[in-house]
């Protein structure tokens, strides 16, 4: 008898773990919200340089629209929403009069962005966001090409 009862709790036990394992794996970390950047704790690289930026993200299932308010050193500031779908089609937005192409999709816990930046030069920007443990802060860490080749990494705190 025992043989059988030790039979059948690897047939329901097992399948039910490696099920709540699975499921457990598949919850993405919450991006929504207001973030603010943190440059004491970002470095900007051979990148552009922000003073400010505010990041509103909204994240709807495959849906996510990020409203960017940013100031840059030379004294830019704007306002844009970058919006996509996280499923690896192609988005359509534009930064300040320039055309940027994207695709978005999760890759384990990070939400990666691949950009086409359309201007004078072309370029292409790879965003990686990562949402920390306790969810109260976000990491972008940003490889971009063309005019300049930088690394960045910006820290955010959700306000």
């Amino acid at each position: 008898m025992s043989w059988c009862a030790a039979d059948l709790a690897k047939r329901i036990v097992i399948p039910l773990i490696v099920a709540c394992a699975l499921a457990h794996g598949q919850t993405k970390p919450n991006l929504n919200g207001v973030w603010k950047m943190d440059p004491a704790r970002s470095d900007f690289g051979a990148g552009p340089v922000s003073e400010s930026r505010l990041d509103k993200i909204s994240l709807d299932g495959p849906n996510l629209k990020d409203t960017i308010t940013q100031k840059l050193r030379r004294g830019d500031e704007s306002t844009y929403d970058m919006i996509y779908t996280i499923d690896g089609k192609e988005s359509t937005n534009h930064v300040r009069g320039n055309l940027v192409k994207s695709t978005a999709q999760w890759e384990g816990d990070e939400l990666v962005i691949d950009s086409k930046v359309f201007a004078l030069r072309q370029a292409a920007i790879q965003d990686r966001w990562s949402v920390s443990t306790d969810g109260k802060t976000i990491a972008l860490r940003r490889h971009m090409t063309g005019a300049v080749t930088a690394e960045q990494k910006i820290t955010f705190d959700r306000q």
